[in-house]
């Protein structure tokens, strides 16, 4: 489940990001999916130069994880300016309004900066932001609602009120109906995704790096050049944070005479904070609302053996190991 989630989420970036119809779902689109493997591997083997103290040195002789590595990117490479080239011959024949498209006519203005390469790690960016965090939280929704049957019910029930029932074998009509507005009205299922991502945040720890001698709200001095990491992931559990029922999966605390209240960024740091905030947070909600809708709509979901514990999958972002299959 979780590999067709983040699968959704890839063709939704480059349908809307990038203006292409990617199809991955298509199982007979092997370069699509060829592509999609060849990134998720990258992804699973650059995390772990983090444990693999001489990774340098394979890259170096190019053997290993680190040989593996270079014929991934090889692959990325190469799909990603198959379609940069692609879309440079279609963008002089018509013009459109998606992110790729208005990149393209800069790099027409500064050719010498925005080049093939500048748009690649454009792509890229998206692809890394978008994918594996949208398909990777929707799992964990799909988990805590066979934990919590109530909550599934909740949620089913205000998209049924707001959208109407959704029925086997009729999802175009349910999502013809799944309007803007309608999603707008969904609080409920706003304030369980937000809760999913304070217990199980897409990105559980993040570092940055000092640009500048700087001094914490708490007096702690910082130095140029030093690495400061929050964990987003603890944060979540906090209990002088979040109160005494941290740990409890409560989608109600998010919400206020039944309206969704988001609470400050610095609290809630799952999408960061300031300046930094992520530019797809709408986005991203939105693509979850969609498929969490539908899926609650048509569908209940059980766990086979409800005292299971699901496990993590070490990447970048927090997965569920095995995505759940298994357990549902």
């Amino acid at each position: 489940m979780q590999e067709l989630f983040t699968k959704y989420s890839m063709d939704s970036i480059f349908e809307v990001r990038f203006g292409l119809k990617l199809n991955i779902l298509d199982e007979s689109n092997e370069e699509a999916i060829t592509f999609a493997k060849a990134f998720d591997e990258a992804n699973a083997l650059t995390f772990h130069r983090y444990v693999n103290l001489f990774w340098k040195v394979k890259r170096f002789f190019n053997v290993g994880t680190e040989a593996t590595l270079r014929k991934n990117i090889a692959v990325i490479n190469e799909f990603i300016h198959k379609i940069i080239r692609s879309r440079r011959k279609q963008y002089s024949c018509h013009q459109s309004e998606d992110i790729l498209s208005r990149f393209l006519l800069e790099s027409e203005k500064t050719p010498e900066t925005i080049n093939d390469r500048y748009l690649r790690d454009i792509i890229l960016n998206f692809m890394i932001a978008g994918k594996d965090t949208t398909g990777g939280t929707l799992s964990w929704f799909i988990y805590f609602p066979c934990k919590h049957p109530l909550i599934q019910e909740k949620t089913a029930q205000e998209v049924k009120e707001i959208v109407g029932s959704g029925e086997k074998g009729q999802f175009t009509q349910f999502l013809e109906k799944l309007t803007e507005g309608a999603l707008e009205k969904q609080q409920y299922l706003h304030a369980a995704l937000s809760e999913t991502l304070r217990l199980y945040p897409a990105v559980p720890l993040d570092r940055q790096y000092a640009c500048k001698v700087d001094v914490l709200p708490d007096g702690f001095k910082v130095k140029k050049g030093d690495g400061v990491n929050h964990v987003t992931y603890a944060m979540g559990r906090m209990k002088y944070i979040w109160g005494d029922h941290a740990d409890n999966f409560r989608p109600e605390r998010w919400l206020h005479d039944g309206v969704f209240r988001p609470e400050s960024p610095f609290k809630f740091p799952a999408f960061h904070a300031g300046p930094r905030t992520c530019l797809g947070k709408d986005f991203a909600y939105r693509q979850m609302k969609i498929v969490a809708a539908l899926l609650t709509a048509c569908f209940r979901f059980k766990l086979k053996d409800p005292s299971k514990e699901v496990t993590y999958k070490t990447m970048l972002t927090l997965h569920i190991d095995r995505g759940c299959e298994e357990d549902l």
